[in-house]
């Protein structure tokens, strides 16, 4: 059975070379935002401009590989049914909330929660990067280049599959940005598994 990550909460777990990591969208138009540290020194992590650098695309899918600031490969997507996911934006905090939306009281976002579980692993918020987003729909004005945030593409039930390249520490949040997810805020599941033998592919 998955496991499920609460609307506008974050987890963090060990994902062993080999294994799959699974991320649904169990009711639909939830991100999730995934971050990936090596678990031999965590100062390696997921890089957004060597991932889109070395694909030279914007919106990684199927096959694509997702690259550490070492230019070493971390994880890749080994099956994908949305097709289109962000890898420009920032994980939402109190300073999104603040700016963007003007909040009072703003909700820590996934900075925070992302944060706190890592904080076991000895990872520090400051080395929290941009996180490959899951389901999140960034349109780009090819003209202007503005960004708009627009409902994700993903319908209940969607997934997309993950196999790790390295032994990683994973960050994976259900998100807590309104705009996000087409304000409402919903739980993702996710599930870990050994990846199928060659036989059995």
């Amino acid at each position: 059975m998955p496991e499920v990550i609460e609307p506008r909460s974050g987890v963090a777990f060990r994902l062993a070379k080999g294994q799959r990591l699974t991320v649904i969208d169990p009711q639909g138009e939830q991100v999730s935002d995934m971050l990936a540290f090596a678990q031999d020194d965590t100062r390696e992590v997921i890089s957004s401009g060597r991932s889109l650098d070395y694909a030279s695309k914007l919106f990684l899918s199927t096959g694509d590989p997702l690259y550490s600031n070492r230019s070493n490969i971390m994880l890749r997507i080994v099956h994908d049914d949305v097709g289109r996911h962000d890898f420009l934006l920032t994980p939402c905090s109190k300073d999104t909330f603040r700016i963007i939306y003007g909040d009072e009281a703003p909700h820590r976002g996934c900075f925070g929660n992302l944060a706190e579980a890592l904080a076991p692993f000895g990872i520090e918020p400051d080395q929290i990067p941009v996180a490959f987003n899951i389901f999140m729909n960034v349109e780009i004005d090819g003209s202007t280049g503005a960004l708009t945030v627009a409902p994700p593409k993903s319908r209940a039930g969607d997934r997309i599959v993950f196999e790790a390249e390295m032994d990683l520490i994973v960050g994976l949040t259900a998100c807590s940005a309104l705009q996000s997810n087409n304000y409402a805020f919903k739980p993702i599941h996710y599930q870990v598994e050994d990846a199928p033998s060659a036989t059995n592919r």
